[in-house]
């Protein structure tokens, strides 16, 4: 038995290029000591765990065969990146990962040369790699062109249409299925091995295409049959029809985590493949840590946890989570009416329908992730006569605007959508921040759109949801815990279009669309404090606009500011316009919109990433102070 060298071999890895001075039976030694820096880094900063520990010897293999990063090297969606991090001279700041400053926890161009496409949203690497592998022919240009896919996000049909692209183009393009949950094929030992590095290599290569040479005398219709039957003959025996019938050349499935099979057949392809090539690994999703191979969802996204036990960090216990305030509103509802069923996209614990599925199995639908298919099933169903909830992140409901337009807002069909994870989200940053939904949907006739103010309010809203059958309705509420609000034992009917004032005043009027409003309350105290009397509202609804509530604001108040967890073109933009129309602008009326600022902000706390975009107490005392030129006053506040 080999003895370990006294200095880690991780030690001597900077960049790939070092990797490769590594002799290649020390890999899978090398691959053990980048495991256990993973899993050190991450029970430090909490990330995304189980993927990367997936595919470590993946990623040794694809750095140590291929010359990256003049070979492009495309991770999707990037959960699984934190091992390729490390080797790609980012290891001094891996325990910075999702912290204000530091590291992205996805693939990033701004942040490393060896990050050729940004990634987070699911099944966009076949695409971005088969531009890049066609920009290389067009340059005439020699580089490797890899996109690494989970078995997950081939159930989003972009990932089929770019495979579809590429077969029809004939790319030179290598595809690596990352298999981590034996969804499609299962490992067939030693054979399946020996199967792939025989069809990856010079002999069975040169044999394919000296066969598609001498057929193509034949003609295109020959050409055609002939091939098709080798490869379905072949196809029976490797599992790769689906692929070879899009175009690709299939190999595997292979293992994984077996650097003696994973070397060999890449090494084979870099030197021998033509045309599309996938290459089908299986892997385990939480591989070589005990609790992540314990766990349900293989440590998926973790907490800050203790690397000995695995015992994850756990909040102070505090109000409810706004997911799951929704999710036990929704059970409620559904009790008491049948036609409510609920859609997710793959997302079921994060949307908090594992919750709904635990009562009511046969009404939850997971569609895999497929975001545009969801959201026209819900209209299928509402259709029908159903109640479909389609709950969806605000970022993720981006991917199905036109299925949003087309199937639901003009056919003004009764689809509710619960969109989760409004306005920042912290570590996971601007990928995944919901900055645009307001923007988006409000633009569209027929839909009726709300945000709620706290944990009651959107108990409210479910439930005025559930009873909304005039066309497209949505609720938008943040990620994390509700502000401590008690909860009715279910929601009451809001009134379509119709806000509330919390609190009366005559000179500031301060009106929130969402969870600001917490914030708004104590700016008002403080204007209160100064001596400005403060009005405080919340809207409720951003569409309709509740007219009469605005109409009071602006004729009774010196000051009017609106304040929203969203872009620019929201909320505040449709107040303006219709103060604007209404001539509530001619008399004076000072207006000033907050809004996120028009930038895509890297991760932080929240409420730091709030108090930076103008958006918190003080801000909004600020503007107040700014808008009616007492300079003095607003630069102390």
């Amino acid at each position: 038995m080999k003895s370990p060298p006294e200095t880690p071999l991780l030690d001597r890895v900077r960049f790939p290029s070092d990797l490769k001075q590594i002799p290649e039976e020390d890999l899978p030694l090398l691959a053990e000591e980048l495991r256990a820096e993973m899993i050190d880094a991450v029970s430090q900063t909490g990330g995304h765990l189980g993927a990367g520990l997936g595919v470590v010897e993946l990623t040794v293999a694809l750095h140590y065969v291929f010359d990256t990063p003049h070979d492009r090297l495309i991770w999707d969606v990037g959960h699984q990146a934190y091992p390729h991090k490390i080797l790609t001279g980012r290891r001094d700041r891996i325990r910075t990962l999702r912290q204000e400053g530091g590291l992205s926890g996805f693939t990033k161009r701004a942040e490393s040369e060896y990050d050729p496409f940004g990634a987070a949203h699911s099944s966009t690497s076949i695409s971005a790699g088969l531009g890049m592998a066609v920009a290389r022919d067009l340059s005439g240009g020699q580089r490797h062109v890899i996109a690494v896919i989970g078995d997950g996000a081939l159930s989003a049909g972009m990932a089929y249409e770019a495979m579809n692209n590429a077969g029809a183009l004939d790319a030179r393009l290598i595809v690596i299925l990352n298999d981590n949950d034996m969804s499609i094929a299962p490992p067939t030992g030693a054979m399946s091995t020996y199967l792939a590095r025989l069809a990856s290599g010079r002999a069975y290569q040169g044999i394919r295409d000296v066969g598609k040479k001498l057929t193509s005398h034949l003609g295109k219709t020959v050409d055609r049959a002939i091939t098709r039957a080798v490869e379905h003959a072949r196809g029976y025996v490797t599992g790769g029809t689906l692929f070879e019938e899009m175009g690709f050349f299939h190999i595997g499935p292979i293992d994984g985590h077996d650097l003696e099979a994973l070397v060999p057949v890449l090494r084979n392809i870099r030197d021998h493949g033509t045309g599309p090539v996938l290459i089908h690994v299986v892997t385990q999703k939480g591989k070589g840590y005990a609790p992540a191979e314990a766990a349900a969802d293989k440590y998926h996204g973790v907490a800050k946890f203790d690397v000995i036990t695995g015992a994850q960090a756990k909040s102070p216990a505090g109000a409810p989570s706004y997911t799951k305030v929704f999710a036990q509103s929704l059970v409620e509802e559904a009790r008491e009416d049948d036609r409510i069923v609920a859609i997710t996209a793959a997302m079921p614990s994060g949307t908090g329908l594992d919750l709904f599925e635990k009562e009511f199995p046969k009404r939850t639908f997971d569609v895999g992730i497929a975001e545009q298919h969801a959201v026209t099933f819900a209209a299928g169903l509402a259709a029908e006569g159903y109640r479909p909830f389609a709950a969806i992140y605000s970022t993720f409901l981006q991917r199905a605007y036109d299925q949003v337009v087309h199937d639901v807002a003009i056919q003004n069909l009764p689809v509710r959508f619960a969109i989760d994870r409004a306005g920042f989200v912290g570590a996971d940053g601007s990928t995944h921040c919901g900055a645009f939904d307001v923007t988006y949907l409000a633009t569209l006739p027929n839909i009726v759109l709300m945000a709620a103010a706290d944990e009651a309010e959107l108990k409210h809203m479910v439930r005025t949801a559930a009873a909304y059958d005039e066309g497209p309705i949505a609720f938008r509420y943040p990620r994390g815990e509700g502000v401590g609000v008690a909860l009715p034992q279910r929601g009451e009917m809001l009134a379509i279009g119709k806000g509330r004032v919390i609190r009366e005043g005559s000179k500031i009027a301060l009106l929130s669309l969402g969870t600001r409003l917490a914030d708004c309350l104590k700016a008002g105290d403080e204007l209160e404090a100064a001596g400005l009397s403060t009005t405080v509202a919340d809207a409720r609804f951003a569409k309709p606009l509740d007219a009469d509530l605005i109409r009071r604001l602006a004729r009774e108040h010196e000051v009017l500011v609106t304040v929203e967890e969203g872009s620019i073109g929201g909320f505040g933009a449709h107040v303006l316009h219709f103060l604007a129309h209404e001539g509530l602008l001619d008399n004076g009326l000072k207006v000033r919109p907050l809004v996120m600022p028009d930038i895509f902000m890297d991760q932080a706390k929240p409420e730091k990433m709030y108090a930076d975009a103008g958006l918190d107490a003080a801000s909004v005392v600020r503007t107040v102070f700014a808008a009616l030129g007492q300079a003095e006053q607003a630069a102390r506040a």
